[in-house]
């Protein structure tokens, strides 16, 4: 028994370590957007060291929300694409793309985590949200005088995504890209020549959008320069660039901040209105206000930090002349995070039913913890709130383990009721809670036994042949065949009298004399009776039976 425990016990250490490889043995694949149903990602079987043979018996098998997009061939263990993958819908412009998937093998059970990353084709041309824009410029314009025009947008990230802008042939404007980055680049049209209305009043051009592809993919938009008459001075701010940081939760009509711009001509063509330059209908921009007067700027809607960290605000100060004149700046405003989002638990795989014998650190279930808020506030802590059996253990990143922390007896406990709470650090702290259900099945950890340590059973003689002369009982705590009992006669004797005088029924436990007994003959007799249960291996109990010196027989049971 002592030499079993010991091999069990090494069993189980393998397993804990290879549990522990297989969390920490990260495989990333590779595969580009939009490849063909069975394109083959990687050999999913070998480099996780697993026997080919074995994949079908085991059950190998993916999971996860993910798994719409892979299929694995549980013949061969190659990760095959499974459906059309859409990186720009998956990910957006995120520069990283990356799905998490996991592979399940049992027999024993165990769980692989892989991440494939999405690659980026150039299946998109940069866009412009509007057709075309038309500019009402004066021809007493200054050379140098500059005109925002709208960005580009290109559904696709990296070397793929707009990578300069070119400005059809003019002998008037030149065209200068502000690169600060992809995410800021920004064109600008500037006056290189006088305008004279009255030899051009209308100047067509074509803005031309370029990504880095091979060969590149480009997009235009139009833009219809009205060359108008007289108004020599423009707005000038005080400053090209503001910078303010709000919370996401501030309230509407809140001020953010104030822009201003100042011009040197007089009565009408000296008013400035304010206004967004907002020709491309950038939902976050509208989340935000200008007064036209004073150029303050307040909070017009709910500022969300998950979905926008900081958001660009070009201004525009106009004045009020005939031929207006107008310049613009750059708002930058950054969105603080405060805890708006509790932590989001899901469950994503969990076992039916848990053996009484499990030992410790046998996985129950996955579960995934989710916070979508940033920095402390999106800091989880996940952890068993009453005292049971088992406890959390982080596996990887978000990802954790509920595992036997404890002994199990079915027969003191047959289902628990887990109560995982996740809180996050955030002031004050956000939590979420949910109650995972784990049955515990039995073993065959219990013998037969009778319910009093001695019987007497007396007898008359002369009784008649086939009575029954007592009904033999006992309990098992354990269920099902662990807990079925029958009973037999352990006969040790050599001539076999016990099986010439009674008999015991198996399955009731009832005894019966098979002949009539004679007092002057036998006065006493012993014999043990043994209860078997059915689990594998059984347990069993005997009982040893004798008679009185009376003319009745007395069984004993001890």
């Amino acid at each position: 028994m002592q030499q079993g425990n010991i091999f069990r016990m090494r069993i189980y250490f393998l397993f804990y370590i290879s549990h522990i490889w297989s969390v920490a043995a990260q495989i990333v694949y590779s595969v580009t957007e939009e490849s063909s149903p069975g394109t083959t990602v990687g050999n999913l079987a070998k480099d996780l060291h697993l026997d080919v043979q074995e994949l079908e018996t085991r059950s190998f098998q993916i999971s996860g929300p993910n798994t719409r997009y892979f299929e694995v061939n549980a013949k061969t263990g190659i990760l095959l694409v499974k459906d059309r993958i859409d990186r720009e819908e998956l990910c957006s412009r995120n520069v990283k793309c990356s799905l998490e998937v996991e592979a399940i093998v049992n027999s024993p059970l165990n769980i692989y985590r892989f991440e494939v990353k999405i690659l980026d084709i150039n299946d998109h041309a940069p866009a412009f949200r509007i057709p075309g824009i038309v500019l009402n410029v004066s021809e007493s314009a200054f050379t140098g005088e500059r005109f925002a025009l709208p960005k580009a947008i290109d559904a696709d990230v990296g070397s793929y995504s707009v990578k300069g802008y070119k400005l059809s042939q003019s002998e008037h404007f030149t065209l200068d890209v502000q690169n600060g980055g992809e995410a800021t680049m920004s064109a600008e049209m500037a006056l290189q020549k006088a305008l004279d209305r009255e030899k051009q009043p209308v100047i067509k051009l074509t803005l031309t959008a370029v990504d880095g592809g091979k060969p590149p993919k480009t997009g235009t938009l139009h833009i219809t320069v009205n060359v108008q008459d007289v108004n020599d001075n423009i707005p000038i701010f005080d400053k090209p660039l503001y910078k303010a940081t709000v919370l996401e939760n501030t309230p509407h009509g809140a001020t953010v901040i104030s822009v201003h711009a100042q011009d040197l001509d007089e009565g009408p063509n000296g008013e400035i209105l304010y206004s967004f330059i907002n020709q491309d209908n950038d939902i976050d921009v509208n989340t935000f206000s200008i007064d036209p007067v004073t150029g303050e700027i307040t909070v017009n809607g709910e500022l969300d930090h998950e979905k926008s960290s900081a958001v660009e605000i070009r201004v525009q100060a106009k004045d009020k002349g005939a031929s207006s004149r107008a310049s613009h700046c750059k708002v930058l405003v950054e969105i603080t995070d405060v805890n708006d989002n509790p932590p989001e638990i899901s469950v994503t795989s969990l076992v039916n039913v848990v053996r009484e014998d499990a030992p410790l650190d046998t996985m129950v279930g996955l579960i995934t913890v989710r916070d979508n808020d940033s920095n402390k506030n999106g800091v989880v802590q996940v952890r068993i709130v009453y005292s049971v059996p088992f406890k959390i253990k982080n596996t990887y990143k978000n990802h954790y383990s509920l595992v036997v922390d404890g002994t199990l007896d079915r027969e003191r406990a047959s289902e628990y009721n887990v109560t995982i709470t996740a809180s996050d650090e955030g002031v004050p702290s956000l939590s979420s809670t949910i109650v995972v259900t784990v049955h515990v099945s039995d073993v065959n950890d219990n013998a037969p036994h009778f319910k009093e340590p001695v019987i007497n059973i007396f007898v008359k003689e002369n009784s008649p042949v086939g009575a029954a002369i007592y009904t033999m009982t006992a309990d098992d705590p354990d269920v099902d065949k662990n807990a079925k009992i029958t009973f037999s006669v352990n006969d040790n004797h050599k001539n076999n009298l016990i099986g010439s005088v009674i008999n015991i029924n198996s399955e009731t436990g009832d005894i019966v004399s098979l002949q009539s007994f004679n007092y002057e003959e036998l006065k006493t007799f012993q014999f043990k009776v043994q209860a078997t249960d059915s689990g594998v291996p059984p347990y069993y109990r005997n009982v040893r039976m004798m008679s009185s010196k009376h003319n009745l027989y007395m069984l004993t049971l001890l």
